[in-house]
């Protein structure tokens, strides 16, 4: 599988899938912060440095352009906004909901779902002219994982729905 934080929680154990989800949101958290910082964030252009991070990590050009998944690296984007926009924790608060509440599995369809409402809810911002920008990102990011949680592009172990194989001794783990 791809070095992803699931696959490194599996394969490597706790501490060093911590360190890898640690730095795949700061993949998507630094960018998007240094952009805020440097940037009019006021700019519809702005939108496509709050997708770049994630799209960068979907198509990975230095890991022959398969990628990951995107999940933690969209979550850094997103707690780069918390100065604008709270909308982080409408993500995270969907990802629970349908954790746990509502549950959706394989984890490939609740991806889906999760990101397509929170898309669904920046495109009624963008819709209302509020936030233009952010709200463009949003659905930006949201496209990207939906795409890369889809069948179509999606790994052979994507498709299996939800399970990792663990390429030393054969066995599945559910992710």
């Amino acid at each position: 599988g791809n070095p992803g934080s699931a696959n490194v929680f599996i394969n490597c154990g706790i501490p060093l899938g911590l360190l890898c989800l640690f730095l795949d949101m700061f993949k998507g958290f630094l960018p998007v912060l240094l952009a805020e910082e440097n940037y009019d964030v006021r700019r519809l252009s702005f939108a496509i440095l709050i997708a770049a991070p994630v799209l960068g990590h979907a198509v990975a050009p230095f890991d022959r352009s398969k990628g990951g998944k995107c999940i933690a690296t969209a979550f850094g984007v997103l707690l780069a906004l918390i100065p604008q926009t709270k909308i982080v924790f409408l993500l995270a608060g969907l990802y629970i909901l349908f954790s746990t509440a509502i549950k959706i599995s394989p984890n490939r369809v609740r991806s889906m779902v999760t990101f397509a409402l929170f898309g669904a809810f920046a495109a009624v911002m963008l819709l209302l002219k509020q936030r233009a920008p952010l709200a463009t990102g949003c659905l930006l990011v949201s496209s990207i994982v939906i795409v890369k949680h889809s069948k179509l592009f999606c790994s052979d172990e994507c498709a299996e729905e939800g399970s990792a194989v663990n390429e030393d001794d054969g066995n599945k783990a559910k992710i």
